[in-house]
């Protein structure tokens, strides 16, 4: 396992990091699952074999499997496991109201986790509003008060929201870490590539997440993209290449993968064996090149998902259509996008309810034209498929 320094002190993690969000779930009588009833079993086994074979860096938040992946990791670290690993977790910013809030969730994370400290604690899933809410809040004085209480040893934030908002937070305190989404396909998405330069220049540690995308740069390649990764010297697979594409940064700390079972968990262990930065050859780096345009050029929107369109007057989650629209094209993959855009539809939020009043285009940073393109989708994603 190749490790980097993290933090401001002299710790050491290892690249890949478990992302403790998609843990292998039971089954239903009926064959269906529910998120939040993990397998607790396979679950404990699979952080414990990571933990065996070098991973040192785990990642969980209040919410995941409804609150009960931090009650996972609780029993999985005993028997002495908590002292051989990196634990971090998040508070979620959008469920508190009042300062004590802070310390009511921490302390209900620390029991859930049965620890009396958190190594990495990160304010979870932050944009521009809910930033300048929780800083109001007082959320920094806390921090810095649950650190010197010992509750946690380093702070950080994760991220979801423009470049200019990202600098804007990094600029306002002496952070430890970041974790931005980034990926092949996303390099300038949110916070990106320039983010993660940004975080590397002021002195704080880069945790990427969402690096297949969803698992959609792993398991939905188009041929087109296949053909492309077929004609490397070294075969690899498409999760591996864009796992690779990242830990070819020395700027990256941790990349997280959530992984769901023991396979995935040992392929990740392969691949993380030896990603050392700058281990790229030129060939490489061409063929990634001429993936990332293969991709850019199946993009029917240029969307970056900031938000400014939003709220719209007529209820068009507007954000959210373009992506489904995308995701289509991106990913050879119709039939899943036109499944989501009917959950829009029943949510009352598809593009059919647009009546072109025209207050988004001005706000759109992108100058799309919104209300063609939402015509578009919708004309798309709710065509009937032609009958064999």
């Amino acid at each position: 396992m190749d490790y980097r320094k993290i933090g401001k002190e002299s710790l050491k993690t290892s690249i890949f990091g478990f992302g403790c969000m998609r843990f292998p779930l039971l089954k239903q009588a009926d064959g269906s699952t529910d998120y939040g009833m993990i397998d607790e079993p396979e679950a404990i086994r699979m952080i414990r074999y990571a933990i065996d074979n070098g991973l040192n860096y785990l990642d969980s938040g209040y919410g995941y499997h409804h609150g009960n992946s931090e009650k996972v990791i609780g029993k999985a670290l005993q028997d002495g496991y908590r002292d051989k690993v990196l634990l971090a977790t998040k508070l979620p910013v959008w469920q508190t109201k009042k300062y004590e809030d802070f310390d009511r969730i921490l302390d209900e994370q620390l029991s859930r986790l049965q620890t009396d400290t958190v190594d990495f604690y990160l304010l979870h899933a932050l944009n521009e509003q809910n930033w300048h809410k929780v800083k109001d809040l007082g959320v920094l004085d806390f921090l810095e008060k649950a650190r010197q209480s010992g509750k946690i040893r380093h702070i950080g934030f994760s991220f979801h929201d423009q470049l200019s908002v990202f600098k804007e937070i990094i600029d306002s305190y002496d952070w430890d870490i970041c974790q931005i989404q980034l990926n092949l396909l996303d390099d300038h998405y949110q916070a990106g590539l320039e983010g993660m330069f940004y975080a590397a220049e002021n002195n704080i540690s880069v945790v990427v997440m969402e690096p297949l995308r969803g698992g959609a740069l792993a398991s939905q390649i188009p041929a087109d993209i296949q053909d492309i990764w077929d004609q490397a010297v070294i075969k690899r697979s498409p999760a591996e290449w864009a796992f690779r594409w990242l830990s070819d940064f020395p700027q990256v700390s941790v990349i997280l993968s959530g992984v769901s079972t023991m396979e995935q968990l040992q392929d990740n262990i392969r691949i993380f064996a030896d990603a050392k930065p700058f281990s790229l050859t030129k060939h490489d780096k061409a063929l990634i090149e001429q993936v990332q345009t293969s991709y850019r050029k199946k993009i029917k929107v240029g969307c970056t998902g900031c938000n400014y369109c939003m709220p719209c007057p007529s209820g068009v989650a507007i954000p959210d259509v373009f992506s489904i629209y995308n995701h289509a094209y991106l990913f050879d993959d119709m039939a899943n996008s036109k499944k989501k855009y009917r959950d829009l539809i029943k949510q009352k939020k598809d593009a059919g309810r647009c009546v072109s009043c025209g207050r988004c285009e001005p706000l759109c940073p992108q100058n799309i034209p919104i209300i063609e393109k939402l015509a578009e989708a919708h004309k798309v994603l709710t065509a009937s498929d032609p009958v064999d």
